[in-house]
């Protein structure tokens, strides 16, 4: 029987849709959060035992982020017939990024400026004691210069991103390589043929990994609640539920809007089509498990790979829009609580130090709260010990961060790639609407699914080799 590349489509959806619901990885997510939710609620002691499950598989999913970076921006520039493609994509992804910051900025400003959440507490800095994780941050923050994050660019050494987990200098790395490997010619073929199938390789580990997902969702949010407690919510509540509306105002409004009007897609269905991802990074409080995902999906909608391997890494330190409204209501919120008045320049002033600290610490353990202290530190005139207000609350706050960034870079890379005229439109709108043969890729399955999706692409692209009467070989376009 022969199998036509639509049959195997229709074979596959059907397979997909036929697993039953308990068998899906965001149904076993979303029914783990529950579960860890409730065990930290009622048996807290026991819920902080859980701790090491949670970080366990994150752990785990960090080892794998490195590799993925690094060989998917080389498979991307190398695949690319002409550099400068990757230079224009480069700046456009940089633009975007600066400008989406700036209006991430600008929105936590506005929301705490017109709720002043801060106003009535009259804390007294010099009675506020740092301890524990705080304390560190803190002491990283006030060491941490704005310029730092340029600097840092360049390694130490080639392994040392890898082994630290410094994306952006691994980004550097790649960036550097694949250049180099795409100028020495037929010579870098054989490495970018390699680097394909070691592709293929660590995203099968990945695809091992992700069937514990469940257990780290667990293990993640018993530990929160039974840490921290729910009453935790309610001793700052308002701050918390306002920097939720908040982010989802600017996902829906800014985000959404701009998916509409430039992109002609909707936000609603990308919300959906990433249902796995949100329910993984909701369980988890990072982004960076969702990474792999992301990109396989966006791929698998009609954004070019090269597009898709150079924007997607370089957002997950440059274009992280969640933590841009926490930096900057944050901010306002402890000048507010401290009694520190603040003019329209001088907070004009903080959102241009906080564009470039909110970079600095992409990565990093901690990174809010090191970003925070840095912007506290350079500034000057909001003391920095005025985070210990809002420590409590921030792993209640750091699933919104992880969220909106997510969200944030989804939206990016779909831009940039319709801004480079490198997104299948029409397969896009078909995958959101669930009509484009294959189900929406699930994460456990993006390695799989994509792989087969991308040889049907190119084999599609390619022309067909027929036989004449005359037993010659004649080329016929798809």
């Amino acid at each position: 029987m022969t199998h036509t590349p639509g049959n195997e489509r229709a074979e596959q959806a059907t397979r997909i849709s036929a697993t039953p619901w308990y068998r899906q990885l965001y149904v076993q997510v979303l029914v783990a959060i529950v579960i860890g939710i409730v065990l930290g609620w009622r048996w807290p002691d026991l819920a902080t035992d859980m701790e090491p499950i949670g970080t366990t598989f994150i752990t785990a999913m960090k080892m794998l982020i490195g590799p993925i970076v690094f060989l998917t921006i080389i498979g991307g520039i190398a695949g690319v017939a002409d550099l400068k493609k990757v230079g224009r994509t480069g700046i456009k992804a940089l633009t975007y990024f600066q400008v989406g910051t700036i209006v991430a900025l600008l929105t936590g400003l506005v929301a705490i400026n017109i709720f002043r959440l801060g106003d009535g507490v009259h804390a007294d800095p010099s009675t506020l004691k740092t301890s524990g994780d705080a304390s560190q941050y803190i002491e990283t923050g006030e060491h941490q210069h704005w310029w730092e994050f340029l600097t840092n660019i360049v390694p130490d050494s080639f392994f040392g991103p890898f082994v630290e987990g410094n994306v952006l200098q691994v980004i550097f790395l790649a960036v550097v390589f694949g250049i180099a490997i795409k100028l020495v010619g037929k010579t870098g073929e054989p490495i970018t043929a390699a680097v394909g199938r070691l592709t293929e390789v660590v995203f099968k580990v990945l695809s091992f990994i992700m069937k514990a997902a469940p257990l780290g969702a667990f293990g993640a949010m018993s530990y929160a609640i039974g840490k921290f407690g729910l009453s935790t919510l309610t001793s700052l509540g308002s701050l918390i539920v306002l920097f939720y509306v908040t982010s989802a105002l600017f996902v829906v409004l800014v985000l959404g809007g701009l998916l509409a009007l430039y992109v002609r897609l909707n936000i609603f269905q990308l919300f959906r089509y990433f249902k796995e991802e949100f329910w993984l990074i909701l369980g988890t409080s990072t982004a960076e498990p969702a990474l792999p995902g992301l990109m396989r999906k966006l791929h698998f909608m009609g954004a070019e790979r090269s597009t898709v391997g150079l924007v997607v890494p370089t957002g997950y330190s440059f274009n992280l829009d969640g933590a841009a409204i926490y930096l900057s209501l944050a901010t306002l919120y402890i000048a507010q609580a401290t009694d520190t008045t603040l003019s329209l320049g001088q907070q004009l002033g903080l959102l241009a130090v906080m564009l470039l600290t909110s970079k600095g610490a992409a990565g990093v353990a901690g990174g809010g709260f090191i970003a925070l202290t840095a912007t506290l530190s350079t500034v000057g005139s909001v003391p920095a010990a005025g985070i210990m207000l809002i420590f409590g609350i921030d792993k209640f706050m750091s699933e919104c961060r992880a969220l909106v960034n997510f969200f944030g870079n989804a939206v990016a890379t779909l831009v940039v790639a319709k801004w480079e005229n490198g997104l299948d439109l029409e397969r896009a709108r078909a995958v959101l609407a669930g009509k484009a043969g294959d189900a929406p890729l699930t994460v456990e399955d993006t390695a799989e699914n994509a792989d087969k999706a991308d040889a049907e692409a190119e084999h599609d692209q390619q022309p067909s080799a027929v036989r004449t009467p005359a037993g010659q070989t004649a080329e016929v376009a798809p």
